[in-house]
């Protein structure tokens, strides 16, 4: 899978499309859940990107620095099209995002909000869990953390 990372303002038409369909796909029509995908946070996140071999976006995920969503850095949005999730793409793109919050950020703590079916893919990243379940959107989460050296 190759990976490119952006800035909003450096995305292409084509790109910033192909992000938005994927997470449509995926959040909207196959999770059936009615949200706000466009919730004006996409501005101040760097999107990580993974084309599979055809040039296809194949997994994504935005991440934010500390203060610029959360008050610690997030990743989130994390999602691989449906037809490339025998490879392995989402831990190689959770563990890219995790990279460059540390490498690139400079980031020592990072937090998500997991959906909690995902628990052991997070927890096999160095996710822990933090908290009671809650919904959001509908769907069962759980606030999850990432501390450098756990």
């Amino acid at each position: 899978m190759n990976i490119t990372i952006k800035k909003f303002d450096e995305l292409n038409i084509h790109q910033l499309y192909a992000i938005l369909t994927l997470r449509s796909q995926v959040f909207v029509v196959e999770q059936d859940c009615v949200y706000q995908d466009l919730d004006g946070k996409d501005k101040l996140a760097s999107h990580i990107m993974g084309f599979n071999a055809n040039g296809q976006l194949a997994a994504y995920t935005r991440v934010f620095s500390s203060g610029d969503y959360f008050k610690n850095a997030s990743i989130g949005r994390v999602v691989v099209a449906p037809t490339q999730r025998k490879y392995g793409y989402g831990k190689v793109i959770m563990q890219k995002s995790i990279d460059f919050l540390i490498d690139q950020c400079s980031e020592k703590f990072i937090e998500i909000s997991a959906q909690v079916y995902l628990l052991k893919f997070y927890n096999e990243l160095g996710f822990r869990e933090s908290g009671e379940q809650y919904l959001e959107d509908g769907i069962p989460h759980i606030k999850m953390y990432y501390t450098i050296g756990n």
